[in-house]
This record gives C-alpha cells, sequence and structure tokens, in this order.
C-alpha cells in the first residue's frame, strides 16, 4: 500500500527518488509508460523470447557466428560485422529466427523455423504463452520486405506500404519511427499480434527515398517469375524469393557505405593536380596558351593582368575551357582548369588524371622547349580533407567577435539558381542510369517507369528540405515535375 506522502505528489513537484527534476520528467513518465498496452505485452513477450534465444545461441552456437554472418551477407568472406554500425538489429533476428544450414524453406514455399529456433521449440514449447507461440509464428511466416513510409507520428506509429506487394499497414512504434519520415524507406517485417500491429524486426538505417528504384526493379523481376500464374504478387511470394529480397537490402545498405566517388563533369574521378613548370618569358607562354581560354579574348584576360614597371608581362591567369558538357547538355561551355603564368613560373591547376595529361600535351605542343617541367603534386579529396582536419587542430582557437552577417550578391545568386534551374530542367531529357537508361520522359509513360521517377525527385527534394542561409539558392523541383506531368508537391520549394 502507498503512504499518504507518495499519493499526494504533484507533477511539477520533485521527485522522490532524489533525482531532482520535476515529478512529471522523471518517474512518473516511467509509471505512464509502464501502463499495460498490446503494445508492450508484446514487447515484453518478444523481450523474453529474444533473450532465451540469444542464450541458445552463444550457448550452442557461437562457433558458427562467422558462417551465420557469411549466410546473412550471401557472401563467403563478408566484411566485418563491426563495419556496419548497428546491423545486429536486422541480423540477429535473423541469426535466432531464420538461420538454417539446410533448407530455411520447404519445398511448398512455406517457412520453417531456422536450427536456432528448432532448438528453442524443442526445450521450452510447453511453457510457452499464447502470444509468445503467436510471434514467434509472425516471425517466421511473415515477409521481411520493403515498406515506404505514408505518415509517421514520430515516438507512437506510422503507416507503412509494402513497395512489392501494394499493402498498407498502421503500426505501432516508439523507438524506429522517431527517425522515420514521409517518403523514406525501410527494411524489416511486421507482425500482425491481437489489437496491435508493431515491427518485429527492422534494418538499423532509413533508406534513402531514390533508392525505391532498385526495389522497383525487384518487383518487375519477381511479377515476371509469377507472370504465368495470372495473379498478383503476394506474401507467399516474398517468404519463396527472400534471399533475393534479401540481395536488394545488402546491396543498398553496402551503396550507403561506401563513399561517394567524387568525378568531375567528364566522368573522370576527381585527383586535383597543381604543375608547375619553368618558362622563359612570360608574355611568350600567354600568347601561345591564350588560345585555351576558348570563351575570352586576349584583350579580356589581360584587363586582370600584371605588369612590370616596364610596362612588360608579369602574371595573368586563363581559364582553360572548351564548348558544351559531357554530361549537362544545357552548360554552354565548361572550365577545364586554370593555368597561371607569374614571372618564370607557370602554374596548372585540374582535378583530374586525364586533364593533367592532356594540359601537358597542349603545353608541350604550343610552348615546346620554352616550357620545362619541374614537378607536379597530386591530392585526393580524402588527403585533402585530412589536410583539413589536421590544419584545424593545429591552428589555435580564433576568439570571435561579433560577425556582421555576410552580404549576399543578389545578381551572384540568380546567377546560380538559374545555373541550377537549368540543370534541373534539362535532367528530365537525359539517360539516367536509376532508370535502365532511359530518360525521365520515357520513363514516366509506364507505372514502374514513374514511380522510380517520382522516387529519383522526392530523393532530390529531401535534400533540398532544409532553409540554409538567406539567399541560399536551390532548385524549383516543381518545374521538372511540370514537364513530366507529375503531381506538383506543395510546401517543398522555398524561395
Amino acid at each position: 500500500m502507498r503512504s499518504a506522502q507518495q499519493e499526494k505528489i504533484g507533477r511539477n513537484d520533485r521527485c522522490p527518488c532524489g533525482s531532482g527534476k520535476k515529478y512529471k520528467h522523471c518517474c512518473l513518465s516511467t509509471q505512464t509508460a509502464a501502463v499495460e498496452t498490446p503494445w508492450k505485452r508484446q514487447r515484453d513477450a518478444s523481450d523474453r523470447i529474444t533473450t532465451d534465444l540469444l542464450k541458445i545461441l552463444g550457448r550452442d552456437f557461437r562457433d558458427d557466428l562467422f558462417e551465420i554472418w557469411a549466410d546473412f551477407n550471401q557472401d563467403d568472406a563478408p566484411h566485418p560485422l563491426d563495419k556496419y554500425p548497428d546491423e545486429e538489429m536486422i541480423f540477429s533476428p535473423y541469426t535466432i529466427f531464420d538461420w538454417d544450414p539446410e533448407e530455411p524453406v520447404r519445398r511448398n514455399g512455406k517457412p520453417k523455423a531456422g536450427l536456432i529456433l528448432r532448438t528453442y521449440l524443442a526445450r521450452a514449447a510447453g511453457r510457452l504463452s499464447e502470444l509468445e507461440l503467436l510471434i514467434l509464428d509472425q516471425a517466421i511466416s511473415r515477409p521481411v520486405s520493403f515498406y515506404e513510409v505514408v505518415h509517421c507520428v514520430p515516438g507512437q506509429s506510422a503507416v507503412l506500404r509494402d513497395i512489392l506487394i501494394g499493402e498498407e499497414t498502421e503500426v505501432e512504434e516508439h523507438n524506429a519511427t522517431r527517425a522515420m519520415r514521409s517518403g523514406s524507406l525501410v527494411y524489416g517485417q511486421i507482425w500482425i499480434l491481437p489489437e496491435v500491429a508493431t515491427l518485429g524486426r527492422l534494418a538499423p538505417s532509413a533508406l534513402p527515398p531514390q533508392r525505391k528504384t532498385d526495389v522497383v526493379k525487384l518487383r518487375v523481376k519477381l511479377n515476371r517469375k509469377i507472370a504465368k500464374q495470372n495473379r498478383a504478387l503476394n506474401a507467399s511470394d516474398l517468404i519463396r524469393y527472400r534471399e533475393e529480397i534479401r540481395t536488394v537490402y545488402l546491396n543498398i545498405r553496402d551503396a550507403m557505405h561506401i563513399p561517394p566517388k567524387l568525378c568531375n563533369t567528364d566522368g573522370d574521378p576527381i585527383v586535383f593536380h597543381t604543375i608547375q613548370f619553368r618558362i622563359g618569358s612570360a608574355q611568350v607562354a600567354f600568347d601561345a596558351l591564350a588560345p585555351l581560354a576558348k570563351f575570352v579574348a586576349k584583350k579580356d584576360l589581360l584587363d586582370s593582368a600584371e605588369l612590370n614597371g616596364d610596362g612588360s608581362l608579369r602574371s595573368v591567369e586563363i581559364p582553360w575551357s572548351k564548348k558544351g558538357n559531357k554530361i549537362h547538355e544545357s552548360w554552354d561551355n565548361t572550365i577545364l582548369g586554370n593555368l597561371k603564368i607569374s614571372g618564370q613560373s607557370l602554374t596548372v591547376e585540374v582535378n583530374s588524371t586525364n586533364r593533367a595529361k592532356k594540359i601537358c600535351m597542349e603545353i608541350e605542343k604550343r610552348l615546346g622547349m620554352h616550357a620545362v617541367h619541374e614537378n607536379t603534386r597530386t591530392r585526393t579529396p580524402e588527403e585533402m580533407l585530412q589536410e583539413s582536419k589536421r590544419d584545424k587542430i593545429a591552428r589555435p582557437p580564433v576568439k570571435r567577435t561579433e560577425a556582421p552577417e555576410l552580404a549576399l550578391d543578389p545578381e551572384l545568386t540568380r546567377l546560380v539558381e538559374a545555373h541550377m534551374q537549368g540543370y534541373v530542367e534539362g535532367w528530365v531529357h537525359q539517360k539516367i542510369p536509376a532508370l535502365g537508361g532511359r530518360t525521365p520522359l520515357q520513363a514516366v509513360n509506364d507505372p514502374d517507369g514513374r514511380e522510380m521517377v517520382e522516387a529519383l525527385l522526392l530523393g532530390w527534394e529531401s535534400h533540398w528540405e532544409d532553409p540554409g542561409p538567406p539567399g541560399f539558392a536551390r532548385p524549383d523541383i516543381n518545374a521538372a515535375r511540370k514537364l513530366l506531368n507529375l503531381p506538383i508537391k506543395l510546401g517543398r520549394h522555398i524561395n
């Protein structure tokens, strides 16, 4: 029986546990959370089962962990588990419910319990409750699939749509929904239990919207497999093809852990080159190399040049350029690099090995013996990042005073926005690998392609959702939607 003092504790009183916090922010919230609900009953039952299954794993199958990890990854020599933070969230359920060194799915397509679960049932089946048995049945009979977040109430629930079979389910989920947002994708398993549907297993990271293209391609592939049966893809099919479904998840997961490959607009990997030449005459070098600036006249280049006291040329910069662009069809020209003449020194900066070779050939052709190569310094983006980090550590902290807000040039902002907008609107005419080499205009003509284009646009919109600083340039993705005759998304573009 509680004391009268405990019964009279107010929400804003100090908590009697001694934490120093208000009661409503401390034990009251814990007590409220402890109220028995269908979600909490299933979660407590699931936790009990999982604890027992993990004990069996640790005691009887510890030596099999590498084999299990290899099976899960469909790879005889997978990367170690520690390369994938929190991957245990999806790997552990596979281990205790699904893993079977023999045959995880019967020939009739129906699933069966994995080896660890069978071992557990042989020892504990007689003392399991009806709810616990139902949870175990859901763990092996429900498909592990890809879901799109249709709607989410963080910390409470989400409406998830199975991208492969179209089913929509409202699930109660407290922790995982905090990181969900409408349009994102998740890979997991839904359990349908008395009075509640919830996530029985879930991959640790939400997948970006644009990766939906991979899932739609999988759906097309699976529909072809059952085409002769004249029926729609269903949950039983997802069980039968669960290895292929996991393959897609693994490919997406691995791609998300690979640092993006930075390339220039020629498609070459970015490697910054600084190339030094010794030259005999600044004027001779300028006259020979000025034509490399395809769209700037010699007299305009000289407007920003520095002269010696006798009027002779001392230093000048030459932008190396070409007409058009391989990737961006809307671009009139492309800057390939920069050449700086200073006295008897010529410094060239380019961002790829191919461009470095080409400019060296040009200099040799145009200057011959008047230019002698002295050295070349190369740096990858990763090396530059490490240098930046070291410099930041080495520099003493600067005491900052109140600084005026940077004034953004409105004309420059308009130019950047126009450039970005031109790319967005030109994108609809480009052949996109994720669309099977089709342009977005071609892809929207069939339902699957239309869904993939929508996913790519949603990925763009998600990227540009953050407001950014005043004057921050961003494209209007709705312009591409209009060109593609797709529904306009309200509230995503911020001027």
